[in-house]
C-alpha cells in the first residue's frame, strides 16, 4: 500500500491555514460551499481546455487548481463537522471498488461496453437502494445544475435504456425538420412571441443533442469543437482585415463573408 503523499498533506494543511478564522485569508474565510461552487465547475472546465491542447505541463497545473477546489470543499465540511477530505477519499475509493468488480471481485466484462452497462446498472441499485420507500424515476440523479445539452444527453439515454427512444438516426433527423418546421411557423405567425421563440428553439436543441447521441458523439464536446472553429475562422477575417488596414466594423457583411470562406477552404 502506497504512503500518503507529503505534498496532499501539505496541500490539506495550506488549505487550513488559509480558513484559519483569526489568522486566515479574509477572503477565503467568507467563502461557502454556494460561493465556491462557480469556481469548481470553472476548474473542471479548464482541465478540459488544458487536455484539448495536449500540453501536458498545463494539464498538471490545471489538474492541481481542480484538485484545491476539493480540498477547499472538504475543509469547510470539516469545519462544521460534516465530512473531512479522508471520507471523501474513502467514498469514492469503496465506490470504485464497488462499481468494478471484474477487477476487485468475481465479476466479469468482456469488452468497455460491458464494463458500461455492469456500471450503469450497479449505479441504478444504489438508486434504488437510497430512495427506499419512495418512486424511484429512471430520470432521478440527473443533476439539475450540469450544462444544458449535457444534462440533456443524460436524461435521454437514461429514457432509451426503457425503451423511449428513436428507432435510428433517421426518425432524429425528421423529427428535427417537424421542429425547424415548427419554428418558422411561430416565426410567421407570431415573431413577439417570446416565450414561444424560446420553447420551439429549445426543442431544436434538445433534438440537436437528441441526434448526437445517436451518433454515438458528445453534444458538449462537438458544440466545444465548434466553438472552436467559429472563433479561429472569425479570428482569420479580423487578421486578415486588419492586413488590408480596415476592420470588422468598418467590413460590410459581403467582405467579412467572402473571408470567411477563405477560412473554411483553408482549415
Amino acid at each position: 500500500m502506497s504512503q500518503e503523499s507529503p505534498n496532499l498533506s501539505r496541500l490539506l494543511d495550506i488549505m487550513a491555514r488559509l480558513r484559519d478564522p483569526e489568522t486566515g485569508c479574509p477572503w477565503d474565510i467568507q467563502q461557502t460551499f454556494s460561493t465556491i461552487a462557480p469556481y469548481t465547475i470553472e476548474e473542471a472546465y479548464e482541465v478540459s481546455e488544458a487536455i484539448f491542447t495536449g500540453d501536458r505541463d498545463k494539464i498538471c497545473d490545471e489538474l492541481g487548481d481542480l484538485l484545491l477546489q476539493v480540498v477547499f470543499h472538504a475543509q469547510m465540511a470539516a469545519e462544521e463537522d460534516s465530512f473531512t477530505f479522508d471520507e471523501v477519499a474513502r467514498r469514492v475509493s469503496d465506490k470504485m471498488i464497488r462499481r468494478h468488480p471484474h477487477v476487485f471481485a468475481e465479476g466479469v466484462a468482456a469488452d468497455g461496453e460491458a464494463v458500461k452497462q455492469n456500471w450503469e446498472a450497479i449505479k441504478q441499485a444504489e438508486r434504488a437502494e437510497a430512495a427506499k420507500d419512495s418512486r424511484l424515476s429512471v430520470l432521478d440523479g440527473v443533476a439539475t445544475t450540469l450544462p444544458a445539452m449535457v444534462r440533456a444527453a443524460k436524461l435521454q439515454k437514461r429514457a432509451a435504456r426503457v425503451g423511449f427512444d428513436w428507432p435510428d438516426m433517421d426518425a432524429v433527423i425528421d423529427k428535427m425538420h417537424e421542429e425547424l418546421d415548427e419554428l418558422t411557423e411561430v416565426m410567421k405567425h407570431t415573431p413577439d412571441n417570446k416565450a414561444r421563440l424560446e420553447d420551439e428553439i429549445g426543442d431544436i436543441l434538445f433534438v440537436a443533442a437528441n441526434l448526437a447521441r445517436k451518433a454515438g458523439i458528445d453534444p458538449e464536446t462537438a458544440m466545444l469543437g465548434c466553438n472552436r472553429k467559429f472563433e479561429r475562422r472569425f479570428r482569420y477575417i479580423e487578421d486578415q482585415l486588419e492586413q488590408q488596414n480596415s476592420s470588422v466594423d468598418q467590413a460590410s457583411l459581403e467582405q467579412m463573408e467572402k473571408l470567411w470562406q477563405k477560412a473554411k477552404n483553408s482549415a
